[in-house]
């Protein structure tokens, strides 16, 4: 092999691992899902950036394509990668995909030189077989960790599992769930934003206790079957669907289609009880009590929320909760239904109610050098954002917020944020280019700055903010949205 020929077959081996790099970080993002990278990617400009102009210059621009990967493609690609906030995770299957890449792309180059002496080494064809090849292994796989995670969950014949889905609160109702039956029985719930078959059948394997007496899950959706297949593999005896709205309408096109698919969760074969938010439906089941209508008395301040819960015809809990936000009583309601239902009495409930901790980044207040932080960064309803909004507008001090505006949503909501950003704050920060926009054309706070790069947040705020300031991070979209 002479020195042109290996010049050849390292750059192709480079290239190629290059690209699958990009194609795995973006698979990685988007669940997976190669239809979802490709029409639906929030910078699809991306792809015409660090794919396309590169494979179509291998095959253009002959010797010289060289140059251009070592001095162009890879600089500009290793850029990218170093300002991304949600970097690649070098799960099993991503080192399994990239493994079997450089293997096909390997096995290429040798057979080509060996054989032909190829004056050009191919690169679509080991990208396409090894995520095919790639696909056809990891379903292989998850149908046996699947099959490992249901015999685990029949196994523990005494286990109650609650499963709770919605467009709004999931994961502030399963760890309201979790923290008030935590006060009576053995609970589990999945950590974090776990929400998807992947994740859960993960977590049942991996981190399910055995001596658990309740397990609590989230479960969302991206597609229409989505529910459904958590709803049949966890088969909850008692699930909760939250509030129900305009998220994700990307996917799901229709609020009729998110309605259906949240609904699913009601094909669990051994659903005893059913608590449904009345936004989702008003149609009458033996095993459903609605919720959300139940709730008085409401005062949701800075230092926390006091509000009265109609539980039965007789009886009403006075609560107070160190969670911040009106919106968070229709998720404490919620949990509170259930914990009765599982046989908690009130005075258990009230206690473990006003014991609760601030779910993390979910309206969590900060203290911190005389400021004010409100970490709202996972939250991305409108009736969140806008509560957060009204919260702020109780501190007599100056007002910055930091947000992306709504994610997955419409113009229409996004106005009626920005609207309200207008009427009470006195600094705002946009993060990303996604609705930058809409806030440039109806935003009319002065001081406000168009931020595309995160990395200078941090500097900003040292810049701008000061003691007596409270800062609220309203929704936070990785970068790569």
């Amino acid at each position: 092999m002479d020195y042109n020929v290996l010049a050849l077959f390292v750059t192709n081996v480079l290239f190629v691992t290059t690209l699958g790099w990009y194609l795995i970080t973006n698979l990685q993002w988007y669940d997976y899902k190669i239809q979802r990278v490709i029409l639906n990617h929030h910078k699809s400009w991306w792809h015409l950036v660090y794919f396309i102009i590169p494979f179509i210059a291998y095959y253009t621009t002959d010797r010289f394509f060289a140059i251009f990967f070592y001095f162009a493609v890879l600089p500009s690609l290793f850029i990218w990668h170093k300002r991304l906030d949600k970097k690649l995770v070098l799960t099993w299957r991503v080192k399994r995909f990239l493994i079997l890449l450089v293997s096909l792309t390997l096995f290429q180059d040798i057979l080509c030189t060996l054989k032909h002496g190829c004056d050009v080494y191919g690169v679509l064809m080991p990208l396409v077989v090894a995520y095919i090849g790639s696909t056809f292994i990891e379903k292989f796989l998850f149908a046996a960790y699947k099959k490992e995670a249901k015999n685990k969950i029949k196994s523990l014949d005494k286990l109650q599992i609650v499963c709770i889905t919605g467009s709004y609160g999931k994961t502030s109702i399963k760890n309201f769930v979790a923290g008030i039956l935590a006060t009576k029985y053995k609970v589990y719930a999945t950590p974090r934003s776990v929400n998807t078959i992947g994740g859960i059948v993960r977590d049942v394997n991996e981190a399910l206790p055995e001596d658990t007496e309740i397990y609590v899950c989230e479960a969302g959706a991206r597609e229409m079957d989505d529910i459904r297949v958590i709803a049949e593999f966890l088969e909850p005896q008692t699930v909760v669907v939250g509030k129900v709205g305009p998220q994700h309408l990307e996917y799901f096109k229709t609020l009729a289609n998110i309605i259906f698919t949240k609904l699913q969760i009601m094909k669990s074969p051994r659903l005893q009880k059913a608590f449904i938010h009345n936004s989702v439906t008003n149609e009458a089941h033996e095993k459903v009590t609605f919720f959300g209508d139940n709730i008085s008395h409401v005062e949701a301040t800075l230092e926390g929320t006091s509000f009265s819960l109609h539980v039965r015809k007789d009886e009403t809990l006075n609560l107070h909760t160190k969670i911040l936000g009106e919106f968070q009583t229709i998720n404490i309601d919620a949990a509170v239904l259930v914990a009765q239902h599982l046989g908690l009495s009130s005075e258990e409930i009230t206690k473990a109610v006003e014991n609760l901790k601030p779910v993390e980044h979910r309206l969590q207040r900060i203290d911190a050098g005389g400021k004010i932080i409100l970490d709202d960064g996972y939250n991305g309803n409108i009736d969140g954002m806008l509560e957060a909004v009204r919260l702020c507008s109780l501190h007599k001090g100056r007002k910055v917020i930091v947000t992306p505006g709504l994610v997955e949503s419409s113009d229409e909501l996004n106005i009626k944020f920005i609207e309200a950003i207008n009427a009470v704050f006195d600094i705002v920060i946009v993060t990303g280019a996604l609705n930058a926009a809409l806030f440039e054309k109806h935003l009319t706070v002065e001081n406000k700055t168009i931020l595309k790069d995160k990395m200078k947040l941090t500097e900003l705020l040292g810049a701008h903010t000061k003691a007596g300031d409270i800062i609220l991070f309203a929704n936070d979209a990785p970068n790569f949205i």
